[in-house]
């Protein structure tokens, strides 16, 4: 491990009602700190978390740094955020309302990466 061409992607199901959003974010974290190539797919209320001011206040475990700092430090590392497009959709979310960066895209996305040997997690 610790190749950039080696893959995670982290399937995050938990939102703001859910200490597991922030272990998905550590995880995330210390996988591209290792050196892989990240991606988070969010589906279910892990939607939540990037919309726009969702987490500008939200520190789940007071161990835990802030989910905001969580999520800022894995854009700026190189991280890759995917969100599910029927989970955007029923909460009335379209990519205007996610934080920059974030992609609404199907489950293909999802398993291309799966094919090219991306080892999954999910929380």
């Amino acid at each position: 491990m610790g190749q950039k061409n080696e893959k995670l992607v982290i399937v995050a199901s938990r939102g703001l009602d859910d200490e597991r959003a922030t272990v998905s974010w550590t995880v995330a974290n210390g996988g591209l700190a290792a050196g892989l190539d990240v991606t988070m797919f969010l589906v279910s209320s892990g939607v939540d978390l990037v919309r726009k001011g969702a987490v500008d206040f939200a520190r789940m475990n007071p161990l835990d740094p802030p989910l905001k700092e969580l999520i800022e430090d894995f854009q700026a590392k190189g991280g890759t955020i995917l969100a599910c497009p029927p989970c955007a959709k029923v909460r009335g979310y379209t990519e205007g309302d996610l934080i920059d960066g974030v992609i609404i895209t199907g489950s293909a996305a999802l398993h291309g990466l799966i094919s090219e040997g991306a080892a999954t997690l999910s929380f």
